[in-house]
């Protein structure tokens, strides 16, 4: 079976402040690194526009709503202290949720195994009342509730190795057993949640908090011991991945010290466990990754493990 890359045409739509971490140059990054001459198996297609009323499925009434005001008429609006707005940006956080969805119908129907989708703004910081941290809405939390919705899934993991906890989407699911949330991050650091005392309502969620210059023995201790044989346990319908690469050691965010190596042994153990509970089935989502090169590499060694 193949993997599927589904790349974001229109990612520039989404306009940061110069300088900010969170900008277009991270997509142009991934686009030169899985070039076709490079990655010539991997299947290709463009991210189509999604249906933004889907945020009611996760997000607070009203939600999309208040997004769709706080936008401004020209240039850009700011949220909070990191998070902005521009004219065009729910173009973007549009096809970065069709992108997210296009990749679950393409591993729901077995056209291929799994996918990785090069979209942006990322989103595992949006609660599920509020925007924050770069994040607009929470497209993979989405994802999760459509294959549910329209796949019939009794149970979706959502592992997230982005260096920053997805406070958004365990805020989501924190109370809904079906959804199991786990999560490796560096703590202390923003957004300041996932301290491995938070464990949802059913034990479903899972955090496995790394502390700073933490590599590949810490890490790997936490999925080995920790994740994935809890993941194996909730045998899960669809595993859908935050895929975040600011834990690479060049990251000028925080101060984990993985390599592209490690996210290729992370991706392979959780490949196993696809293997083993849903038929390989696998959709990742891109969330942080703010060194070029750190983001490149990292997401090189993701998706090679994924076509392994």
């Amino acid at each position: 079976m193949a993997t599927l890359l589904v790349s974001q045409r229109n990612f520039e739509s989404h306009r940061t402040p110069a300088g900010h971490p969170e900008r277009a140059e991270r997509i142009r990054a991934i686009e030169e690194i899985l070039a076709p001459a490079d990655f010539p198996a991997l299947i290709r297609r463009d991210a189509p526009g999604g249906d933004l009323t889907l945020a009611d499925l996760v997000h607070a009434p009203g939600y999309l709503q208040a997004l769709a005001q706080a936008r401004p008429a020209e240039g850009m609006a700011q949220i909070d202290e990191d998070t902005f707005i521009s004219s065009t940006s729910l173009d973007a956080v549009g096809t970065a949720l069709g992108g997210g969805l296009a990749a679950l119908d393409a591993v729901a129907l077995g056209e291929v195994e799994n996918a990785f989708c090069a979209v942006r703004p990322p989103g595992h910081h949006a609660e599920r009342e509020r925007p924050m941290g770069f994040c607009l809405i929470n497209t993979i939390a989405i994802v999760a509730r459509e294959a549910q919705r329209k796949y019939g899934a009794e149970r979706v993991a959502i592992v997230d190795f982005d260096v920053h906890h997805g406070n958004g989407t365990q805020d989501i699911f924190y109370d809904d057993p079906t959804v199991m949330y786990a999560s490796t991050h560096q703590m202390p650091l923003f957004p300041g949640t996932g301290a491995a005392s938070e464990t949802g309502v059913r034990n479903n969620i899972l955090n496995a908090p790394l502390a700073a210059r933490s590599g590949k023995d810490e890490m790997r201790a936490a999925y080995d011991a920790q994740i994935i044989p809890t993941l194996t346990d909730f045998r899960p319908d669809f595993i859908l991945v935050s895929a975040g690469f600011d834990a690479d050691y060049r990251d000028p965010l925080a101060q984990l010290n993985w390599h592209p190596e490690d996210f290729a042994w992370l991706t392979l153990r959780l490949r196993e466990v696809a293997d083993q509970c849903c038929g390989g089935r696998i959709v990742s989502m891109l969330e942080g990754g703010y060194d070029r090169q750190g983001l490149a590499t990292g997401v090189a060694a993701h998706v090679t493990a994924l076509m392994s």
